[in-house]
């Protein structure tokens, strides 16, 4: 399977990115809309972003009693997207529910547990009462999160690896904290570069501000594609 790029859409309105999505149309298949950008907005932000002709990534991080977080999903299956997260940290219950739910409304719609967030370390673990480091409580959400009935994780690139060798093959390994070599780390403190993670095994990666931010977003965005596509190629075994 290819590495795909997700473009992460930091921006208050989709009005902030627009012209900067117009012109990345054509390169760049997946936007994702998080938080910041879904309760300024609404929903309508979601359909105007998709009605530009791009697949959308909702990264809520659905947390709540199993029954609401059902009720979520239900609800937002309703909008033009193909991926939604939720927490692991949710637990089982919560995660089947939301499975459950998913699988009656959208059978389309790619439920994705968030493990640990990218920004936290072993320390930022320990002060939260867990003991065990990032990669085995990782590791341990992940398989929770897949008995559960999910197909797809978001971990940080540094937990691949772990992941891949701990989990079935279609499981799909959505990643975040991917840094090109020049670009500066931000507020991510476990990080790789595009053609580590795709080499690694990442499904897709997640990029914003090395793009955004750069003087020719478009260029940026390619660079980072034909390395994806370099590395990709790298991984998957030659036949005669």
């Amino acid at each position: 399977m290819a590495c795909e790029l997700i473009l992460v859409l930091d921006a208050p309105s989709p009005r902030d990115v627009t012209p900067t999505l117009k012109r990345l149309s054509g390169t760049v298949r997946w936007v994702k809309v998080g938080l910041e950008m879904f309760t300024a907005n609404g929903p309508d932000c979601v359909r105007e972003i998709a009605g530009l002709g791009f697949n959308v990534f909702l990264d809520l991080k659905l947390h709540d009693i199993p029954n609401t977080v059902a009720k979520a999903v239900e609800s937002v299956s309703r909008l033009p997207i193909q991926m939604l997260t939720l927490h692991t940290g949710g637990g089982r219950e919560m995660m089947a529910w939301a499975a459950r739910a998913q699988q009656q409304h959208a059978p389309q719609l790619r439920l994705l547990g968030v493990t640990v967030l990218t920004s936290m370390s072993a320390k930022d673990l320990h002060d939260v009462g867990v003991s065990a480091p990032p990669v085995e409580q990782v590791v341990r959400l992940g398989k929770l999160a897949v008995d559960a009935g999910l197909r797809g994780l978001v971990s940080s690139p540094l937990e691949i690896g772990p992941l891949r060798a701990a989990l079935p093959a279609d499981v799909v390994l959505v990643i975040p904290g991917i840094r090109p070599r020049d670009a500066k780390a931000d507020d991510q403190t476990r990080v790789m570069t595009p053609a580590d993670a795709a080499r690694a095994g990442a499904g897709y990666i997640v990029v914003g501000r090395p793009i955004f931010h750069a003087p020719d977003p478009v260029a940026a965005a390619r660079a980072i594609l034909a390395e994806l596509d370099q590395r990709t190629e790298d991984r998957e075994p030659r036949t005669a």
